[in-house]
């Protein structure tokens, strides 16, 4: 079974959030984590599913989301092997607005499900946190 590697990886990401209605929303988010290499195993996300806003207090939103897509890793230094995999993650967080335009995500975390990589499955799960910028 494999292991997890001795040290994170770290990196940059986007995401898009669309509010349809109160309680219909979507989420696309991309990742891409190359900071923090262990042997140049690196990996990005490409993600987007439904977000569900679970409650509101003051200026704070709590959401849950799961969320569909796939990953691609570079995993193996010496030969240069790398794949595209089918990715399920489930997650939540918290977006703190701080002007009309302008929120915190003050946490946002995830636990992927990597069901075919290789011979087996992989499961990886991070946090995250950033600044949002509303466009309209």
């Amino acid at each position: 079974m494999p292991q997890a590697g001795p040290q994170p990886l770290f990196g940059v990401g986007a995401y898009v959030d669309v509010k349809l209605t109160r309680w219909v929303q979507l989420e696309g988010e991309a990742r891409w984590l190359r900071y923090n290499q262990y042997y140049n195993i690196h990996q990005d996300n490409y993600l987007v599913g439904p977000r569900v806003p679970i409650a509101r207090v003051w200026k704070a939103t709590a959401y849950a989301k799961a969320l569909g897509g796939y990953s691609k890793m570079n995993f193996d230094s010496g030969a240069g092997d790398s794949g595209r995999f089918t990715t399920v993650a489930f997650g939540g967080g918290l977006d703190v607005k701080l002007t009309r335009r302008i929120s915190l995500r003050a946490v946002d975390v995830e636990y992927q499900y990597w069901p075919m990589w290789g011979n087996t499955s992989l499961s990886p799960y991070g946090a995250s946190m950033g600044i949002g910028y509303r466009i309209f």
